[in-house]
């Protein structure tokens, strides 16, 4: 019980913020169902072997563009793992996806003072020309005041967006901030600008940028578009008070290719009574290209192979089939899920529930379901099940993850297993995503939450589904 300690405690903090207790039917599952759950996750927290996993695809492996031959070697990498764990029905399933590269990066401002500045390209950004671009900087507050600037008010300029990112347990000050870095750069061509920098979407106070997709409207003029670490934005901003002009320069080479191919590796355990329905447990493969991709999402990557492997050494098969679903290109906008919706659209009315692994390395600290409402009983069992590992309810509905997105969308089930994100956007998307980052034991717990959750929702004694279909 001691090796609890840290995620007892995080549940007692969670309970005295007003989250209610799981209330369950001592009778939705079978006390050997429930025995079962117990030894995986007792399994999972003497040593699940999910860090070993994450060691090995950011070290064979390393960052993992989306369509670069890294993401190829990644496939290779994963199927071989899903070899060695003697998993069914392995496939490997490609898609295309646009391609794209970084190249150079620099950035500095040049008057009233000089100043290097740390940036780096959003992803899929254009390319400046070779000398790069120098123009006078106008500074807004959000993505909404850029909005409102009048028509032509940037012409020859570069927009800055200062827009701060509040840190947040469940990580909701992202959805708050990150607005920016889709739409920001239309934003400032349609007001004229020749290019567009944002504080980066992140809470750390390091001078690594975050990078992360952005995306060009049809018929408006594409602009280069970086993201300054928070230091160096907070720097900008000084200069910027001193109430002088002020004049930067911005290199950002970059290249786009495609469409190139990508895909997802999947493999299964099939079921014992049920093998038709099928409960799908996710993370991506994918990474940017700065760090080594350890928390995002090489850590989801290890939990998922890790519950594979504890589910595998469990007695008897599952009542329904579990696959395991590693997607390729999730973070160039969910490429590799919307891929596995369209390919698995036959058998979508089958799948039992839907969740993904993908907020970093754990722990575990809250769930939540989205089940059709005769079953939540399962929902407040599963519950209940999960609290030994310091698991209380979460607040709201639950997406499942961001790859699960495109199944809920389609009337799937979701189950949420909520990763504590105190910490994750110090390093998301930057070149400090390493593998020194990730806690062994925490990850062992969220690997206990995640193999015990795919456990229980294939043993249930009802479908858990459909549910209303999800807007995308």
């Amino acid at each position: 019980m001691k090796r609890f300690g840290f995620l007892l405690a995080a549940g007692v903090a969670l309970l005295a913020l007003g989250q209610p207790a799981f209330a369950a039917d001592a009778n939705v599952f079978t006390p050997a169902t429930l025995k079962a759950s117990s030894d995986i996750q007792a399994k999972a927290m003497a040593g699940s072997g999910a860090y070993g996993f994450v060691e090995s695809l950011t070290v064979r492996v390393g960052p993992r563009l989306a369509g670069s031959p890294a993401a190829k070697l990644s496939h290779q990498w994963a199927e071989a793992r899903f070899k060695e764990l003697g998993l069914a029905n392995i496939k490997v399933e490609p898609f295309t996806v646009d391609g794209w590269e970084r190249g150079i990066e620099h950035a500095s401002i040049l008057t009233p003072v000089a100043h290097h500045l740390h940036v780096t390209a959003l992803g899929h950004s254009v390319t400046t020309p070779p000398e790069g671009i120098t123009a006078p900087v106008v500074r807004f507050d959000t993505l909404e005041d850029l909005e409102a600037a009048p028509e032509g008010s940037l012409k020859g300029k570069i927009a800055f967006v200062d827009k701060k990112m509040n840190r947040l347990q469940d990580g909701g000050g992202y959805g708050e901030a990150v607005g920016v870095r889709g739409k920001g750069p239309e934003a400032a061509a349609r007001k004229g600008a020749v290019g567009l920098l944002i504080r980066s979407i992140g809470t750390d106070s390091h001078r690594f940028p975050h990078t992360g997709i952005t995306r060009y409207a049809d018929g408006v003029t594409a602009i280069p578009a970086g993201a300054l670490s928070n230091p160096d934005a907070d720097q900008l901003n000084r200069v910027l008070a001193l109430g002088q002009p002020v004049s930067v320069k911005m290199v950002l080479s970059s290249q786009a290719m495609g469409p190139l191919s990508d895909a997802n590796v999947m493999a299964e355990i099939k079921g014992r009574e049920l093998p038709e329905e099928i409960v799908v447990i996710g993370a991506h493969l994918d990474s940017w290209d700065l760090g080594t991709g350890a928390l995002d999402d090489g850590a989801g990557v290890g939990i998922v192979l890790a519950a594979a492997k504890i589910i595998k050494s469990m007695p008897q098969a599952p009542r329904r089939t579990i696959r395991f679903v590693l997607f390729g290109a999730e973070e160039v906008g969910l490429v590799g899920a919307y891929a596995y919706a369209k390919q698995h659209a036959a058998e979508l009315p089958k799948h039992q529930v839907g969740t993904e692994a993908d907020f970093g390395a754990g722990p575990v600290i809250t769930f939540n379901a989205n089940f059709r409402p005769e079953a939540k009983p399962v929902a407040d069992a599963i519950g209940k099940a999960l609290a030994p590992l310091g698991i209380v309810p979460g607040r709201g509905s639950s997406s499942g993850g961001p790859d699960i997105g495109p199944l809920a969308a389609q009337g799937v089930p979701t189950g949420g297993l909520g990763l504590d994100g105190t910490d994750y956007f110090d390093y998301h998307h930057t070149a400090d995503d390493t593998l020194d980052k990730v806690d062994p034991k925490k990850l062992d717990q969220a690997t206990a939450a995640f193999a015990s959750f795919a456990w229980l929702a294939a043993e249930a004694p009802m479908a858990l589904g459909p549910v209303p279909k999800k807007a995308e």
